[in-house]
């Protein structure tokens, strides 16, 4: 297990971060670089490598050691994902939601036995996590589902569709979120663990995206999906505090995604701007050059300062929407804006498909989109700051 350079439960100190930062790092170059251009162009999920993330210790970051993960905190997690983006996106996306949105989520809200139930073969890469929670008209409002859960003794019957769920047409666990009171509202949803081979359970079809291809994001459909009790993730008719925490989570963790993007597009475009000659010149001794360069640094820096407070504000309190938002906003496009300026500086070359930047480019723009739309987590931290009455 190439993560396990970080011995299982260790603090976080300085140099068992840089460690597993190194073992990611020398994971990804060696296994990923060689399939990300494949990835993206035929928008392949590489299932074998992802299993292989598992088996070297990677899928289980913030899961404790009795489960098979690393017992480490959500900065370590977003230690990994950074690594995985600078090669691709597209990858640390899935793993973001298999890991996060999926098993970290089924192991702070789920009981003993779903724990020892489906944490294994999720932290091993045997089996592809995704949460189910956006539909046809309910995105960024999530409270507004019409997927419906109707009780029968012990057992629920499960109805409805969802829309853009990354990692959902390979999905072997899923955690979905339906009306089970609907005349409660919001007080009226519940979380439920369902399996790919439940029966009524389908895949209506996959998404051709612009980008973050070769993370599969698809349409679900659930017909009659007969669950017992003991799929309830948490308590019934309280799923709101499972969804609301476990968005807040994905957001500071998936900051670290457009940090990996942007800390990329600033070392190829320092790299390129020293060897490119115009003129007679380098042109990084271009002052319009320069000033590219230092904003991405800029925005890079700054970047990497939200996300660790983020981070630091899910480790503690899971329902503080502040920092994660502004952290995933704020890194989200300025990733956008500085794989667009990367490519300026590399010109023409930049813009061929055989350099990573346009991927990057692409990629970038989804991170706008989803965990919650810039729009929506800019009201998040405004009405945080306002207080109650600005709701």
């Amino acid at each position: 297990m190439d993560a396990a350079v970080i011995a299982p439960g260790a603090a976080e100190s300085e140099e068992a971060t840089a460690s597993l930062r190194e073992a990611a790092r020398r994971f990804v170059r060696t296994h990923l670089a060689p399939v990300a251009d494949r990835m993206d162009r035929e928008d392949w999920f590489p299932r074998e490598l992802f299993r292989r993330l598992g088996e070297d210790g990677f899928l289980g970051i913030s899961v404790p050691e009795a489960f098979g993960g690393l017992g480490l905190g959500y900065a370590a997690q977003a230690v990994v994902l950074e690594e995985i983006a600078r090669v691709s996106p597209a990858l640390a996306l899935s793993v973001g939601a298999h890991s996060n949105l999926c098993a970290d989520n089924l192991y702070r809200n789920g009981s003993e036995a779903q724990r020892r139930e489906f944490l294994p073969d999720l932290l091993r890469g045997a089996a592809v996590g995704a949460l189910a929670l956006t539909e046809p008209d309910a995105g960024s409002d999530a409270v507004a589902l019409r997927t419906r859960a109707e009780r029968s003794g012990r057992r629920f019957r499960l109805n409805g569709t969802k829309q853009f769920i990354t990692n959902g047409p390979v999905a072997d666990t899923l955690i979905v979120y339906a009306k089970t009171a609907p005349e409660r509202g919001s007080r009226g949803i519940s979380a439920f663990v369902v399996r790919r081979d439940d029966a009524g359970f389908s895949v209506s079809r996959s998404l051709d995206k612009m980008g973050m291809r070769g993370s599969p994001t698809g349409e679900l459909l659930f017909r009659d999906v007969e669950l017992p009790e003991e799929r309830l993730l948490g308590r019934e008719h309280e799923g709101v505090e499972v969804m609301m925490g476990g968005l807040n989570v994905e957001r500071a963790v998936l900051a670290a995604i457009p940090v990996g993007i942007l800390a990329e597009c600033l070392e190829r475009s320092v790299a390129y701007a020293r060897q490119r000659e115009q003129f007679g010149k380098k042109i990084g001794s271009f002052q319009l050059i320069q000033e590219k360069i230092a904003n991405l640094y800029f925005a890079l820096q700054c970047s990497r300062l939200l996300l660790g407070e983020a981070l630091r504000s899910v480790q503690s309190d899971k329902r503080g929407m502040r920092a994660s938002a502004a952290a995933l906003t704020y890194a989200s496009e300025a990733s956008t804006r500085g794989a667009l300026e990367a490519i300026q500086v590399m010109g023409g070359y930049g813009y061929m498909r055989d350099c990573p930047l346009e991927r990057l480019a692409r990629d970038a723009k989804l991170l706008e989109i989803g965990a919650g739309t810039s729009e929506i987590r800019r009201l998040l931290v405004a009405r945080e700051l306002l207080g109650p009455g600005f709701e």
